[in-house]
């Protein structure tokens, strides 16, 4: 077997999104360490964690390929300089090997799936292959509708913890805390919330693209003003829900989370205004996307500091 040289071997890190897939696994890694495990899970234990883990990579792997692949003309006139397929990597073999991760995907998380005597759980494996599929092919092109199945494709890297360790959603409350299932699905809506954010404004950042291709994204359709307006009135729910979670933990003596929220809602303020009152050039919408997306690992190093305070 013929190893690929240096510089093909980056281009497929690059098609890949390896930092965005590094994310995907350290936020379903802690969610398990930090919330699963301390519950004595049956099915999840680490070897079949790993598998369930593996499979969330290669299949989100896939779903980065296949966006690319549908995507290159729109892409040559968005971001030219980080084109890879035709450049550095073929189109025949890029969806050759997108078959071939999706195959590998799924076939982990069957394992645990049939070692546990639920040949059913493979069904959300299934599933989010195939909405990657018609994502990259048809929803992403709708106002809307590709932006909100891309987060609910995030939130299920936490919500699938809860279908592979059924268990979980009927452990107790503790010593007045919340239960392990209910703090994994608030995780999961801020999940949803802040991805379908930074995925509108990544549509605000690429409307000269996508509208040269008839993408009727929300940008295209109704402009980036009203786009701007819809995302910051989803920041508004996102921070008064994050608000009276900070008071509730507050109230639980729960004292360096319930700042620590308070601090993301302050972040999240900040960035909505950093929105609103710049320029509206693709520069500026990549620096919201980015600002979005450190804001959304802050929260996902929160699950850390929960962990702390309960043990």
């Amino acid at each position: 077997m013929t190893l690929p040289k240096k510089n093909e071997s980056y281009s497929w890190l690059r098609l890949v999104r390896w930092k965005n897939l590094i994310i995907i696994l350290f936020t379903q890694f802690l969610a398990w360490w930090c919330i699963i495990l301390p519950n004595n899970p049956v099915v999840l234990l680490p070897l079949n964690f790993t598998l369930l883990a593996l499979s969330t990579t290669l299949i989100a792997a896939a779903g980065y390929i296949i966006n690319d692949y549908f995507d290159i003309k729109i892409d040559l006139v968005n971001k030219p300089g980080k084109v890879v397929l035709e450049k550095s990597i073929p189109r025949k073999k890029a969806i050759i090997f997108h078959t071939e991760l999706n195959i590998c995907g799924l076939l982990p998380a069957a394992y645990v799936a049939f070692r546990a005597g639920h040949p059913e759980w493979i069904i959300l494996q299934v599933l989010c292959t195939v909405l990657l599929w018609f994502y990259s092919t048809h929803f992403k092109r709708q106002m809307l509708t590709g932006n909100v199945i891309v987060s609910i494709l995030t939130a299920l890297t936490i919500l699938a913890l809860v279908v592979y360790e059924p268990g979980i959603a009927t452990v107790p409350s503790a010593n007045s805390n919340p239960s392990p299932a209910s703090v994994l699905i608030v995780y999961s809506f801020f999940a949803f919330a802040l991805t379908l954010m930074r995925e509108i404004v990544k549509d605000m950042e690429d409307h000269i693209g996508d509208a040269s291709e008839g993408c009727k994204t929300l940008p295209v359709v109704k402009g980036l003003e009203y786009s701007a307006n819809f995302v910051l009135a989803v920041g508004i729910v996102s921070i008064l829900a994050l608000l009276y979670i900070a008071y509730s933990l507050f109230t639980h003596r729960m004292l360096f989370l319930s700042v620590y929220i308070t601090i993301l809602v302050a972040l999240l303020a900040m960035w909505g205004a950093f929105l609103k009152n710049g320029q509206t050039t693709a520069a500026h919408y990549h620096k919201s996307s980015l600002g979005l997306k450190i804001i959304m690992l802050a929260g996902v190093f929160s699950l850390f500091i929960y962990h702390l305070q309960i043990t």
